[in-house]
């Protein structure tokens, strides 16, 4: 058979073509990430719709390189395929693209030009037909908005259980390799994560700390100051049962929807999992979600309270007050990533750890006090001192040994049971005055730590 008397058909027919090589063309709702199999190919698939089928149809791509694969540029745009082998397997019929003698184009979908019908990826067996463009100027002017959206429900990241999957969209802020084949998505949505109980004993925190972050290692500042101010930026992995993923392969500065992540908390922070039946798929900047959360951000940081995380409603609780009561609130990532130090800010966080943890060591053998403090809020966790003076005005009605044990209880949140016995911590939120200060040393951060000051302790 000649490429001239190729024809396409209809994805709800082709279903019923078991064992046959058909031709199809269909908008892209979602793809794989593209992965390496147990032999020399790479593999992704990618779902595609047409007005036959709201369901469509998988199409299993098999290729040399990952490169090689088809990279969807946004959901919505067109995929021509052709001479793929119709199979079955126990979950459903999907397509077969074989290497040998199928080939595919993508083609920009809704909203594009309808003269531009040039693809912007090709496979090596392709040739072009002046009989296809009428069929993919006629898929451009149909609406597939509604179906798309009514395939997957889509959550905010404020919506998310602990060892639950949920279909989220996110923008890819950031890509990072945190070891050997080993990278990390850092995505973000406007929204503020739920604050998750802590599990780990405070009288552990001299020997285990909780970690800063989920990263092996800091990133950097210049780095940091790109991320926004507001809202939480997770931590995406990929599942270590995966065969190696392509995950470096996708774009930063995206808009992306994911299908099918497991979400879980790890050292008391949440963090994201791509696993074996995760889907993806780019959005285009005027894709309603889109617009949406970013209309959310832009009303959050405009506003007064914008900067108070979702979870604190109108005002945290009573345990402390500060000296300046009209300040304005700050997040944890702009006292990061502020340009001036030495600098002020009044936040709005949890104490999720203390070193030391024992009141009668609070004080230095001089008799000053000194503590490390694990602060946190939705966009970052960071350490804070509390030193000399500022500790006592911090512990100015707290002054016995049962007063600090009290109030140390109350910030970390400390739960028991009816025996008595530690169970876990539920920090409270609490408002506090930091202030920045320039070291020599290596601090994670940069080479800025942070103090409390101005802040007192009700017992």
């Amino acid at each position: 058979m000649s490429v001239a008397d190729y024809t396409f058909m209809k994805i709800g027919d082709a279903v019923s073509c078991i064992n046959q090589r058909v031709n199809l063309i269909g908008v892209a709702v979602d793809t794989t990430l593209p992965k390496s199999t147990k032999g020399t190919d790479c593999f992704c698939a990618v779902r595609i719709i047409d007005e036959s089928l709201p369901s469509g149809i998988h199409i299993h791509f098999f290729a040399p390189t990952m490169e090689d694969l088809p990279a969807i540029e946004n959901v919505g745009d067109i995929v021509l395929v052709y001479q793929v082998v119709i199979s079955t397997r126990p979950d459903g019929v999907y397509a077969m693209f074989n290497k040998k003698f199928s080939s595919f184009a993508l083609f920009e979908g809704r909203g594009s030009s309808i003269k531009e019908l040039v693809p912007y990826q090709i496979s090596a067996r392709y040739e072009p037909r002046e009989k296809d463009k009428k069929v993919i100027v006629g898929l451009r002017k149909c609406s597939f908005g509604e179906r798309i959206i009514g395939l997957y429900k889509t959550f905010f990241l404020r919506e998310i259980k602990e060892g639950e999957h949920f279909n989220v969209v996110c923008k890819i802020l950031h890509t990072a390799q945190v070891k050997e084949d080993e990278w990390m998505l850092f995505i973000w949505d406007g929204s503020d994560t739920q604050p998750v109980s802590v599990e780990a004993k405070y009288e552990d925190e001299m020997q285990n700390p909780l970690p800063l972050m989920l990263e092996p290692a800091p990133l950097s500042r210049d780095i940091l100051c790109t991320f926004p101010v507001v809202g939480t930026v997770l931590r995406m992995v990929i599942d270590q049962g995966q065969e190696k993923l392509g995950i470096k392969f996708i774009k930063c500065n995206r808009w992306m929807k994911f299908i099918n992540i497991r979400f879980e908390v790890h050292a008391a922070l949440w963090r994201a999992v791509l696993t074996p039946t995760s889907k993806l798929c780019y959005l285009p900047d005027d894709d309603y979600s889109v617009m949406n959360r970013q209309r959310i951000y832009k009303e959050r940081v405009s506003t007064q309270n914008g900067r108070m995380p979702f979870t604190c409603l109108y005002w945290p609780s009573s345990i402390t007050e500060t000296s300046h009561p009209d300040a304005n609130l700050v997040t944890l990532m702009d006292v990061l990533t502020y340009p001036e130090v030495t600098y002020k800010f009044k936040c709005l966080v949890r104490v999720v750890a203390l070193v030391p943890w024992r009141p009668e060591d609070f004080h230095s053998p001089s008799g000053v006090y000194r503590l490390q403090l694990t602060l946190e809020d939705p966009t970052a966790r960071i350490h804070a001192f509390l030193f000399d003076k500022d500790g006592d005005k911090f512990f100015e009605n707290c002054e016995s040994v049962d007063a600090l044990t009290k109030i140390r209880d109350v910030l970390l949140g400390v739960n028991r049971d009816p025996t008595g016995e530690y169970v876990t911590r539920d920090p409270p939120w609490i408002q506090c005055c930091l202030k920045s200060y320039y070291i020599d040393s290596n601090d994670v951060w940069g080479s800025r730590i942070f103090g409390i000051f101005d802040t007192t302790c009700i017992c």
